[in-house]
């Protein structure tokens, strides 16, 4: 297993737009591995592959306290179960430090294969159902600061390339 680089905001790479997974085999559970070993190192909750520069519809999340349940999404899709929105406060591996409260679907019932390439579906709510559409996004090649006004993207934008700068 391995820790790969989290690509950050505004970073382009972050744009591309998930490819399906066609076939779950070693190579792919190799990539989870990798993700879900990123995501822990990172101290998140959830990952998608686009951010880490891999261009596949995978996700990895784990939002136990203890961080031994992970949560294998392979080309995963959901439905709205309610027309009703959920208000929590989103963060980002790849927007490090900042936090933003946005409107997301309360209830959803997600559909996505196992790292062993078999389908399954839950029903989530709450965190768990604004974790799954923040990551899904990613593979759409979107952020969440898409969400917030271009004052606000600019302001994270800037304030991000200059910790970059900073770093190096």
């Amino acid at each position: 297993m391995a820790i790969l680089e989290i690509l950050e905001y505004p970073d382009p790479r972050l744009r591309n737009i998930a490819q399906p997974v066609a076939e779950v085999n070693e190579d792919i559970r190799r990539i989870v591995n990798d993700m879900l070993e990123t995501m822990y190192a990172a101290k998140g909750i959830g990952l998608a592959a686009t951010q880490v520069n891999i261009h596949q519809r995978i996700v990895v999340m784990d939002m136990s306290e203890e961080r031994h349940s992970p949560i294998v999404l392979i080309n995963p899709r959901f439905e709205g179960l309610s027309t009703e929105k959920s208000e929590i406060k989103e963060g980002c591996l790849s927007i490090p430090g900042f936090y933003e409260t946005l409107d997301r679907i309360e209830k959803i019932k997600l559909i996505a294969l196992n790292e062993q390439g078999e389908e399954y579906s839950m029903d989530l709510d709450g965190l768990a159902s604004v974790c799954v559409q923040h990551e899904l996004d990613h593979l759409e090649g979107k952020l969440f600061v898409d969400y917030l006004s271009r004052l606000k993207q600019d302001r994270i934008r800037k304030k991000l390339e200059k910790n970059k700068r900073l770093r190096v």
